[in-house]
């Protein structure tokens, strides 16, 4: 049996997707949904709430299906959307805290299991085990590549505010990996 693809290109199945199409809106949820997962659990230690916080995003990229411009990837733009989904649900919560005292309070939550192997499971365990302001720095600039700047003002933080954080949480990812006996790059 041969397999037709229904639509032939992703331009065309966005464009009746806009145009309120369910399964064009069914085909760019089960393409995308996945990778976006992904995306909030990097913000969101919680795989159910990670979960809800991307249905939501979802919700809006359908919603603003027509703002589409086809300038850049429809991914890229999804992502963004999530990246702002997972932030505005952290802001709700009162999980993001951007204090210098969190360090001294959380720094001891960084005990690990010496026989952990250092996969991407592995890793975003340690991610999570960070303060939620030192995480969601961090991601933001090394997983999404989000400079200061912008990092700053989709945080209403200020740009040394950024950069501290995202060192705090660096030293504490390298206080994880050398407890480990992980040692290489960026670790001394």
């Amino acid at each position: 049996m041969k397999i037709i693809s229904f639509y032939k290109n992703e331009k065309q199945l966005i464009e009746r997707a806009t145009s309120g199409n369910r399964d064009a809106q069914q085909r760019l949820y089960e393409k995308f949904a996945p990778k976006m997962l992904g995306v909030c659990r990097r913000y969101i230690k919680d795989l159910q709430f990670a979960e809800d916080v991307m249905v939501n995003g979802f919700v809006k990229v359908f919603q603003g299906l027509e703002t589409f411009r086809h300038q850049g990837s429809f991914e890229g733009w999804i992502k963004k959307i999530m990246v702002r989904e997972s932030i505005s649900y952290l802001r709700k919560q009162q999980f993001v805290v951007y204090d210098d005292t969190v360090y001294e309070r959380h720094g001891e939550k960084f005990v690990s299991d010496t026989s952990a192997k250092l996969d991407t499971e592995y890793i975003q365990t340690m991610i999570d085990a960070l303060p939620e302001g030192y995480r969601t720095v961090f991601v933001l600039y090394a997983v999404e590549g989000y400079k200061h700047q912008e990092i700053a003002e989709m945080l209403a933080i200020s740009e040394s505010t950024s950069k501290s954080q995202l060192f705090k949480a660096r030293k504490l990812l390298q206080q994880s990996l050398k407890k480990q006996n992980i040692i290489g790059y960026g670790t001394e």
